[in-house]
C-alpha cells in the first residue's frame, strides 16, 4: 500500500492553494474551513501484512500533528487478528492560517489579506477581482497600489478623451499603463459605468478606444486590383495607407464600383497579387480587424481571406468571420496543403481551442493541424504556395462571379 506521507499532505494543500481557495477562505466565509485532508485507510490484509510499517506511519502522523499544532481525526478498527486499532483518518485544519503554515505560505496569505482589506477601503468593487484572481493579485502586490490609483483616477475621469501619455498620476507613467493593459482592462470592466466602455473594441490592441482614450489612427493598407478602379487612389501611388475612418466612409460611388475585397497576410503576396475585376486588396494585420469593423459598407461585398495554413491562420479567419459572416477563405484547403508538402514548416505554438465560425471543410483542416495528424505542429506559410496556384484560385473566383451574373 502507498501510505499517505507528510509530503503527500503538503502536495494536496498546495493544489488547494494554487486554486486560490485558501486565500479566498481567509477573507470571506465560503465554507472551505474547517478542512479535512483525508488519509487513505489500509485494508485488513494490508494491516496484517504491513503491521510494522503501519505502526511507523501512525507514529509519523502523530509527530507531524504535534509539531505543526494541528489535530488528527481517528477511526477505530476491530481487526480479527490484530484486535482493536486506532488509526488517523484525516488531518483536521480549523482555519487558513493552519493550512499555510504546512506549506510555507504564511507571509503570502498575510499579504493577500492586506491587499483585500486595503482595496476594500479604496475601491471596494475591485475586491471581487481579488477573490477571482488571488494568486495573480499576489504577483502584482508591489504594483497594486499604483493600479488602484489608476482605477480611482478613471472613476473620476470616465471617457477621458486624452492620450495615455497625458494621464497625470503620481508614480504612474504611460509605460506602466501600457505594460498592465490586460489587468487594467479587467479592473475597468468591473469599475466603470456602461457608457464609459466601448464594446466595439476588445483586447490589448483596443484598450485605448475601449475606455475612451485617444489613440493613434488605425491605418489600412489598400491597393486596387482593377485598372478601372485606379482613380480611387493617387495616380502616382496605387498602394496607399488610409485611416480606418477614411476607409469606412469611402464615397458611395466608389463603393458601388467595388464588388470583391481580398485580404492577405503576407506583404510580398500583397504586392504581387494578380489583377481581379472590380476588386481591391487589403494587407491584413493578424488578429486586428478594428479598421474593417468600422466599414459598414463591406457587408454588401464579397470578402475573401487568404492566411497561412496553420492553426493561427484559421483562428484569424474565425475572428474575421465572426465580424463579417460573408467572408470566404481561399487556398486554405487540404488539397493546397498536400500539394505543397515539400514546403511544410513548423508552427512554434499552436492554437487548440474550438473555432465556431469555420465551415466544415475549414474545420476539418484545422482539426488535422491542431491534432498533428499529418505532422507535428505543421505549418504552410502562404508565401510558400506557388504563384500559379494563386493565379488559378483568383481566376476561379472571378469566373464564378461572372457565371452568377449571367
Amino acid at each position: 500500500m502507498k501510505w499517505v506521507r507528510t509530503a503527500d499532505i503538503k502536495k494536496q494543500l498546495e493544489r488547494v492553494w494554487l486554486r486560490g481557495d485558501i486565500c479566498r477562505a481567509a477573507v470571506i466565509d465560503d465554507g472551505l474551513f474547517p478542512l479535512a485532508i483525508r488519509l487513505k485507510q489500509p485494508t485488513s490484509k494490508v494491516m496484517l501484512d504491513e503491521f510494522p510499517i503501519m505502526q511507523d506511519w501512525v507514529k509519523e502522523m502523530r509527530t507531524y500533528a504535534a509539531k505543526n499544532d494541528v489535530e488528527l481525526q481517528w477511526v477505530e478498527i476491530n481487526h480479527r487478528v490484530l484486535g482493536q486499532q486506532h488509526l488517523p483518518c484525516a488531518v483536521w485544519l480549523e482555519n487558513p492560517q493552519q493550512a499555510v503554515r504546512l506549506i510555507g505560505k504564511v507571509q503570502l496569505l498575510k499579504q493577500f489579506e492586506h491587499l483585500f482589506k486595503a482595496t476594500g477601503k479604496q475601491v471596494a468593487l475591485l475586491q471581487s477581482w481579488l477573490l477571482k484572481h488571488p494568486l495573480k493579485a499576489l504577483q502584482l502586490a508591489e504594483k497594486w497600489p499604483r493600479l488602484l490609483d489608476i482605477c480611482i483616477w478613471m472613476q473620476m475621469h470616465p471617457n477621458p478623451r486624452i492620450y495615455l501619455r497625458q494621464v497625470d498620476i503620481a508614480g504612474v507613467d504611460s509605460k506602466f499603463i501600457e505594460q498592465h493593459k490586460r489587468v487594467l482592462a479587467e479592473l475597468f470592466d468591473i469599475l466603470l459605468p456602461v457608457y464609459a466602455i466601448d464594446d466595439d473594441y476588445v483586447g490589448v490592441a483596443g484598450f485605448a478606444r475601449r475606455y475612451g482614450f485617444l489613440d493613434k489612427p488605425i491605418m489600412l493598407r489598400v491597393r486596387p486590383l482593377d485598372d478601372d478602379l485606379s482613380w480611387l487612389m493617387s495616380s502616382d501611388n496605387q498602394d496607399v495607407s488610409m485611416t480606418a475612418k477614411g476607409f469606412a466612409h469611402l464615397d458611395d460611388m466608389i463603393c458601388s464600383r467595388i464588388r470583391h475585397i481580398f485580404i492577405v497576410e503576407n506583404e510580398i503576396n500583397y504586392l504581387s497579387f494578380p489583377q481581379v475585376p472590380q476588386s481591391i486588396l487589403i494587407f491584413g494585420s493578424g488578429y486586428g480587424f478594428e479598421a474593417l469593423r468600422q466599414a459598414r459598407w463591406l457587408t454588401h461585398h464579397n470578402i475573401y481571406y487568404w492566411g497561412d495554413l496553420d492553426t493561427h491562420g484559421f483562428a484569424i479567419l474565425n475572428q474575421l468571420r465572426a465580424q463579417s459572416s460573408q467572408v470566404k477563405s481561399f487556398l486554405m484547403d487540404e488539397a493546397t496543403l498536400l500539394e505543397h508538402r515539400i514546403s511544410w514548416g513548423h508552427e512554434p505554438k499552436q492554437e487548440s481551442k474550438d473555432l465556431q465560425y469555420l465551415n466544415k471543410n475549414e474545420a476539418d483542416v484545422y482539426d488535422t493541424l491542431r491534432n498533428n495528424i499529418l505532422a507535428e505542429q505543421l505549418r504552410l506559410e502562404q508565401e510558400h504556395i506557388s504563384f500559379a496556384c494563386l493565379t488559378d484560385a483568383v481566376q476561379n473566383i472571378a469566373e464564378q462571379h461572372k457565371s452568377q451574373k449571367r
